[in-house]
């Protein structure tokens, strides 16, 4: 069995779907690995290296769709890749499925479709987790990003000249990304606050030094936010206005806002309202790290800094993860290794995937000519 490796075509994405080292332990189960000459470039990762770790290099994208039985891709493919892959073939990526408009074409192609973003939250699945890997370098970045664009410094500093004050910092959306910016913005000396519609993130915030806004709830409403895990239930319209207020307050005082919040399948909440921007001083930073699904920030573009008329710098940044890519590569590519590794036959050195396996049946959105996912309302 042969897996294909070709170069990500969407602007921006600079991230590879194997290593050398992941191709070295595809090859030492005995698979055959083409990967497209300069695949791995964009991320740090030569032609050599792979060739040393057992791949065969080739000219072009063509070469690998057309000979491979399993393809590994970053991005989902568009419809002039998909026209060259053979029918059959399993293509494994991130496919963003709830927008994706080619399924249709990949179900004519008569491909599989394993959309590494569906896999479930459950123990075992937690080295495949694609979007926690993903998300938590993202975290990371963003808040480099924020840095960068501030004029002012994190930390604390007592100097002859007088005091520099630390920088505060205001994460909304408390998931792996908001963890990992929370612990970043600490260990660089800032004054963190966070908050997120989940009342058990109270503790991770305060466990990494961070302050918790905290939005009053009903006991109803906490019965409700707990029960769905905190993504799922509808706020009551009292909390929605507490919260605004929160907000609103916390925005207005913070020198930095990183905004992290996403809903699987819908368009990002708005959390930040260009009324409230507006009441920010000048120079301040805003990072919507959700604004390619829509954005958390009223006025946020995606892939641009916006200024605003009062000196707030809004970016918006689509593919944080992509500015990181040799990590996030790895990372991802391991993922996928570790997500393939259980489905693969010792007797014939080929993958064979146990459809009914609950790690991997809900990642299937296109299956042998049928499209399976339900895009939602």
């Amino acid at each position: 069995m042969q897996i294909g490796i070709a170069t990500e075509i969407t602007p921006g994405e600079t991230r590879v779907a194997a290593t050398p080292e992941t191709v070295k332990k595809f090859v030492g189960l005995g698979y055959q690995v083409l990967v497209q000459s300069g695949a791995g470039s964009a991320a740090s990762y030569v032609d050599a290296a792979y060739a040393e770790a057992g791949a065969r290099i080739v000219a072009d994208a063509a070469s690998v769709y057309s000979h491979c039985d399993l393809i590994l891709k970053v991005q989902a493919p568009d419809a002039a890749e998909t026209a060259l892959m053979q029918r059959g073939a399993i293509v494994v990526g991130m496919y963003a499925p709830a927008t994706n408009p080619h399924l249709d074409a990949y179900a004519a192609q008569g491909i599989t479709c394993v959309a590494m973003e569906l896999i479930p939250r459950i123990t075992r699945a937690q080295s495949s987790d694609v979007l926690s890997s993903q998300a938590n370098v993202a975290g990371y970045k963003a808040v480099l990003m924020a840095a960068n664009a501030y004029q002012r410094m994190f930390p604390m500093l007592m100097t002859a000249a007088g005091t520099v004050k630390p920088a505060r910092i205001l994460i909304l959306g408390v998931g792996v990304a908001g963890l990992q910016a929370i612990a970043t913005a600490r260990r660089m000396g800032a004054v963190v606050e966070a908050s997120d519609m989940r009342p058990a993130a109270r503790e991770q915030v305060e466990s990494l030094g961070g302050k918790w806004l905290d939005v009053p709830m009903s006991e109803e409403e906490k019965a409700k936010a707990l029960g769905t895990g905190g993504y799922a239930w509808v706020p009551s319209p009292e909390y929605v206005r507490d919260q605004a207020a929160v907000v609103d307050k916390a925005v207005s005082a913070a020198d930095i806002v990183i905004t992290t919040a996403l809903i699987p399948g819908r368009k990002a909440p708005v959390l930040v309202r260009a009324e409230t921007v507006a009441k920010m001083r000048p120079g301040s930073v805003i990072v919507d790290m959700a604004v390619a699904s829509g954005g958390n920030v009223e006025g946020s573009v995606l892939d641009r800094t916006v200024l605003t008329d009062n000196g707030v710098s809004i970016l918006g940044v689509g593919n944080i993860p992509a500015t990181v890519a040799t990590e996030t590569s790895a990372l991802y590519a391991r993922n996928l290794l570790n997500f393939l590794q259980p489905q693969h036959d010792k007797d014939s050195a080929s993958l064979k995937l146990n459809r009914e396996d609950d790690m991997v049946k809900p990642t299937l959105i296109v299956d042998q000519g049928q499209v399976l996912y339900k895009k939602p309302n």
